[in-house]
């Protein structure tokens, strides 16, 4: 069998169990064992090919796996569904208190508690959202 297409078999087997792991390192390997395999297909002698591999797998692995991983690992920058919610004023619509009430956040209504149990919060007051609890929101009176 020829080195080159043992070194592209060497490559897909890397890329393969890298797509199970995701942790960037096999995937490396993998880059380097696919440019080996094209400087074995040009006739790049076995001990080389070994140098050619070595080479950019050191490459790859020290500065190009710390680049995709800061890339994949970012934070989340926006906060989406009901993470969203969390932060912003409520219209009372009708009177909440620690077991139930309703609100209109963002044109949407939701049935509301209030965050200190001993609150009673009349129809018409604005309040923060604390927290969202299933369905519920969590609210206390802006003062």
């Amino acid at each position: 069998m020829d080195p080159w297409l043992i070194w592209l078999i060497t490559a897909a087997v890397l890329a393969g169990v890298e797509i199970f792991t995701l942790t960037a390192a096999l995937g490396m390997l993998s880059v380097a064992a696919l440019v080996t395999a094209g400087s074995a297909a040009i006739g790049l002698p076995l001990p080389f090919q070994f140098l050619v591999f070595a080479l950019v797998s050191t490459v790859t692995v020290v500065f190009v796996r710390p680049i995709a991983l800061r890339h994949v690992l970012q934070p989340q920058t926006e906060r989406f569904g009901i993470d969203a919610l969390v932060g912003r004023g409520a219209y009372v619509i009708s009177e909440v208190t620690g077991r139930d009430g309703r609100v209109r956040i963002d044109g949407e209504e939701w049935t509301a508690r209030a965050y200190d149990e001993t609150l009673v919060i009349p129809a018409g007051k604005t309040v923060d959202v604390i927290e969202i609890n299933g369905a519920t929101a969590i609210v206390y009176p802006r003062d």
